[in-house]
């Protein structure tokens, strides 16, 4: 286990030992660590010399371009806590964050400056703001034209442990979205972590990394890790299969990050553009469940294993994974990543059988400090100092993970519990279908029924009739869902994991209820 280390002294040790190698490599050129270094020290002098000190917080509202990295890094090095903003959310979700936060500054991309002019009258306690790319209309500084370091910049003391390195907002599926306050120690150690269980070699690997960065998979698998270990990054600011296949080809990436979704879309390329996957030795798959159908399509066609593993935001985020050599277990998110604890808990924080369904709950430093200014949330979230998932799974006679749903996600037919990412692994086998979302919904005489969503194949209609007959013989009655809705496309929020809240409420509004109460 690695002494607990500060993210800019970690960084500092990497420039020291892979000084001209590669840190960025995007369309527009490659940038070394050494470069990468120099970039983010004029980031931390303009946040001394705008007034930011130890412990005060700025938003990071940027697209993944190199100055994402260089201004995350500068924004730890002056010892202030990095508040991602995630770029799809709308003006008054992003206000209500740079609130709750108290951030005193906001470094933005030129591309969100529409919404950037939207909150600016609600955030008086700014003081200091920067832009990235573009025109400067709104007179802000402009990173490109930051003044050279002439000299040393001083250096905060930091406690590993206890000082806050960023604060990440989760999606708010229940209510107003919470900060999850993570600590130096917990993303450096994570970071260690993912190295070790992905076996990523310094400079060899090269991360593809469209995931937005200001999401944890993608903050600390595709942006920190390269920083800390030796590694490389390539940024894609959009997903669209045929602009990542072409990065993947000019860059040659040799590790893809991706979400289920995702991988289903890039199936969907023509073969022209499969052979530019080539220098591609793994992906990596998180965020959400990846079908075993969709898994194995996507394996034979690709010719490369993808790993799976999970871990929520609270967790810096990285949990659990499939290990690069050695046994993988397809519907299994793999073995827990080293000095991280996985336990399967009950209600009341008691461990159950082997095998036996229950609470995922997880131990070790990656774990959180807390959520900001949330005492009783954060109360609530852990048994003692296992923090509790919220995903119901089992440990096999292996030690393999295998998540079965989210705990809220589970449907209750007549007393009966019903799985739905079960349910969806079965409804991926059907020939037509191309996405499926299962959910709950309110019943009077069965308490809930199951309804699935689902998109068709490209070029294939599907039939209410042969979808039920093909439930009918896969399924168990109570799994069976009791309606089908085909729509042309599934809702998703920026990491292209289904938004199943968004289906439920569209249940709710097509049964007249206010989705609003």
């Amino acid at each position: 286990m690695s002494e607990p280390v500060s993210i800019p002294d970690a960084f500092r040790a990497a420039c020291a030992a892979f000084s001209r190698q590669p840190l960025v490599v995007e369309q527009g050129g490659t940038l070394s660590f050494a470069d990468v270094d120099r970039q983010s020290d004029r980031v931390a002098q303009s946040l001394l010399l705008g007034g930011i000190r130890k412990g005060e917080r700025i938003a990071l509202y940027c697209l993944n371009v190199s100055e994402f990295v260089g201004a995350y890094l500068g924004i730890v090095k002056v010892g202030a806590v990095v508040v991602p903003v995630n770029l799809l959310i709308q003006p008054d979700e992003i206000t209500y964050i740079l609130i709750d936060a108290g951030v005193r500054g906001v470094i933005y991309h030129s591309a969100m400056a529409e919404n950037v002019a939207a909150v600016r009258p609600a955030l008086a306690d700014v003081s200091y703001w920067l832009r990235i790319g573009g025109a400067d209309a709104s007179c802000d500084p402009l990173f490109a034209e930051l003044p050279q370091v002439e000299t040393s910049l001083p250096t905060p003391k930091l406690d590993p442990l206890e000082d806050l390195a960023a604060i990440l907002y989760t999606s708010g599926t229940t209510g107003r979205p919470k900060g999850a306050m993570l600590t130096h120690d917990n993303l450096v150690s994570n970071t260690h972590s993912v190295r070790s269980a992905l076996d990523l070699k310094a400079g060899h690997d090269r991360l593809l990394v469209v995931l937005p960065m200001f999401h944890s998979f993608a903050a600390t698998v595709g942006m920190l890790t390269p920083a800390l270990h030796g590694l490389a990054l390539l940024p894609v600011p959009r997903f669209e299969p045929v602009l990542v296949s072409d990065a993947i080809a000019s860059g040659q990436a040799t590790v893809f990050l991706g979400v289920p979704s995702m991988y289903n879309l890039v199936l969907r390329l023509d073969d022209i553009h499969v052979s530019k996957w080539r220098s591609i030795r793994c992906g990596v798959a998180g965020g959400a469940a990846m079908p075993v159908e969709l898994l194995d399509r996507f394996e034979k066609r690709f010719g490369f294993p993808i790993l799976e593993g999970d871990g929520p935001t609270e967790c810096s985020p990285v949990t659990c994974v499939n290990p690069r050599e050695g046994q993988r277990k397809p519907g299994s998110v793999g073995l827990p990543v080293p000095d991280v604890q996985i336990r399967i808990l009950d209600d009341r924080g008691m461990s159950v059988s082997a095998g036996d369904i229950g609470e995922i709950c997880v131990r070790g430093r990656n774990v959180m400090k807390g959520y900001w200014r949330l005492a009783d949330a954060t109360a609530a979230a852990f048994f003692d100092e296992w923090f509790r998932t919220g995903d119901l799974g089992f440990i096999d006679a292996d030690g393999y993970v295998f998540m079965v749903d989210r705990k809220k996600d589970m449907v209750i037919v007549n007393g009966m519990n019903v799985y739905p990412r079960m349910v969806e692994e079965v409804l991926y086998r059907h020939p037509r279908i191309q996405e499926v979302a299962v959910v709950g919904e309110p019943h009077s005489s069965h308490g809930e029924i199951v309804v699935a969503y689902l998109v068709a194949r490209e070029g294939m209609q599907l039939d209410d009739r042969e979808l039920r007959a093909f439930c009918n013989e896969h399924l168990g009655q109570h799994q069976r869902p009791r309606r089908f809705e085909i729509r042309e496309s599934l809702p998703k929020n920026a990491t292209g994991k289904i938004l199943k809240r968004e289906l439920r409420r569209a249940g709710e509004i097509e049964r007249g209820i206010d989705a609003k109460d």
